[in-house]
């Protein structure tokens, strides 16, 4: 089924995260505006197995921005993608999380989150020789976790290619854009990244002299319809 024939249930956005220098890829996010509808873990656990997105995000309190974040299988205390979308779409500066608070901006076309590395789930950084190394992967490799493979495809200017295998217990094999684990990246490194993940869609870092990270991208709203 394409995007435009997607149906979701009236009140939910779906929007697209990180999107490529020419408004196509990015990850698809689901925002549940009233998350009052959802109280309990275990309702939101099964709308966020049914939308089968990376992520879903509750929204408890707009005007606070306090968000609850699950994807298909689990609940997330940090996630960079549903946070860069939820900020985008609520014209939010600060996100309430059980981690901490994350601070929003608006710098044109981008939208970036200020977080900390250890709020981020652990993903195994795993380097490649080349960027064509990282484009031949035809699925995660062998192993336990969250894998991040990336290489270099220009070190001086800070250029990165990259894909992310969540290796996890849900529908989601390939994440085409992680915001979490460029983070990780960017922290492990002490430099500012510009990332080319998945198909296309691209993720902007900078790490400041605290310890924290900006994690950067472009959001739209996807098209699809709503079944009411």
């Amino acid at each position: 089924m394409s995007e435009s024939d997607f149906e979701v249930p009236a009140g939910i956005d779906v929007l697209r995260v990180f999107l490529g220098p020419d408004g196509r890829h990015g990850n698809a996010l689901g925002v549940v505006r009233d998350g009052r509808a959802h109280q309990d873990p275990a309702s939101r656990q099964a709308l966020a197995a049914r939308l089968g997105f990376g992520e879903t995000v509750f929204v408890d309190d707009p005007e606070r921005g306090h968000v609850d974040i699950y994807t298909p299988g689990l609940r997330l205390p940090f996630a960079g993608h549903p946070l860069v979308g939820a900020a985008w779409l609520l014209d939010l500066e600060v996100l309430e999380l059980p981690v901490g608070e994350v601070f929003a901006r608006q710098d044109g076309e981008f939208t970036w989150i200020t977080a900390r590395p250890e709020w981020a789930a652990p993903h195994t950084l795993e380097r490649y020789g080349s960027a064509a190394e990282i484009e031949a992967l035809t699925g995660p490799p062998p192993g336990d976790g969250r894998l991040y493979a990336w290489a270099w495809e220009d070190e001086a200017a800070g250029r990165v290619r990259a894909r992310a295998f969540p290796r996890r217990d849900d529908t989601v094999v390939e994440d085409e854009a992680t915001g979490a684990a460029a983070l990780l990246l960017s922290a492990e490194l002490g430099r500012a990244l510009n990332i080319t993940q998945g198909r296309g869609s691209q993720l902007l870092t900078a790490p400041a002299p605290d310890g924290t990270v900006e994690v950067g991208g472009r959001v739209s709203l996807a098209a699809v319809r709503a079944r009411r």
